[in-house]
């Protein structure tokens, strides 16, 4: 049985009200009652002493350069109340708190970290692309921050996602994990890696796994997906059944070693840094969610 999924990008925390972002006069009616996310020039959230959200009302904003045309529409609440983010530096708000998006996965509910993903997202986005790559000329922002166009030529720009596979790779036994250098000790991985142009999501994860640890894939198969805003990826799950390859690995990984159902499960229900033993992904992420499926598939297969 596959595990239930609890991570933030499972829950579609807003409408993104697609249309509404066409219709600049009803976001800037919207604005007063909506909630601003506001987002420091390092990307994180601006919150309160605790720790926890901070989303002042449109109204409690001073617009600052740009006005509401800086804010990027994030979308509608289950209220119908608007959500945008806002670059704090436009603003003279101030909050004696700042979380990454990591902190807020973990500690803030599903609902905030999800706007918080979408929010940071878009604003390395329109951060990193302020200029035409077609001929260098400023690029204005429309459509409620979606849609960047070119004030030269006119040519239009759409937020970048990048998509990457990341991969449970598993001999029938045992569980093949890595660890990249400078990473926390003894904490491994499932693997991972980008899609490259041509490729097929199983392509690419036959590809990713071979150069990574010298380890053939027979088969795999899709089982789900997260959004990964460090800065933009869209994180493919898959599970992968290959050869009992003995790993090796390149300048990519530090290591690669394959582990048993008794190890992994006891690394899962320890969770925490004895000082000893096997260390696992945080369950923010779908590696660890991947590592629980593979789990879950072992203990069934025992009974």
């Amino acid at each position: 049985m596959i595990p239930a999924r609890d991570d933030p990008s499972c829950h579609g925390a807003l409408d993104r009200a697609d249309l509404l972002r066409a219709d600049p006069q009803a976001l800037s009616a919207l604005w007063a009652q909506s909630r601003v996310l506001l987002l420091d020039e390092a990307g994180f959230a601006l919150a309160d002493e605790a720790g926890a959200v901070f989303a002042p009302l449109g109204e409690q904003i001073s617009q600052g350069p740009g006005g509401t045309g800086a804010a990027i529409f994030l979308g509608l609440d289950g209220e119908r109340r608007g959500w945008f983010a806002l670059d704090a530096r436009l603003t003279a708000v101030e909050a004696p708190g700042r979380v990454d998006l990591r902190t807020a996965a973990a500690h803030w509910s599903a609902f905030h970290a999800s706007v918080y993903a979408q929010a940071r997202a878009l604003q390395h986005w329109r951060s990193r692309y302020r200029y035409c790559n077609v001929c260098a000329g400023e690029i204005g922002f429309e459509r409620g921050g979606w849609l960047g166009r070119c004030g030269q030529c006119g040519q239009e720009h759409y937020p970048r996602t990048d998509p990457a596979v990341i991969v449970a790779v598993t001999d029938g036994e045992r569980l093949l994990l890595g660890r990249q250098p400078g990473w926390a000790p003894r904490r491994y991985s499932v693997l991972a890696g980008f899609v490259e142009p041509g490729e097929t999501l199983e392509q690419t994860v036959a590809r990713e796994v071979l150069e990574e640890s010298r380890v053939r894939v027979r088969a795999c198969r899709y089982l789900a997906s997260q959004p990964w805003p460090f800065p933009g990826q869209l994180m493919l799950g898959f599970i992968a059944l290959a050869h009992p390859d003995p790993p090796q690995v390149d300048d990519e990984l530090e290591d690669a070693r394959w582990f048993t159902a008794d190890e992994v499960r006891a690394a899962s229900a320890a969770d925490s840094d004895d000082g000893v033993g096997l260390r696992l992904s945080p369950t923010i992420s779908i590696s660890r969610w991947l590592t629980d499926c593979w789990l879950a598939a072992m203990a069934s297969r025992s009974r």
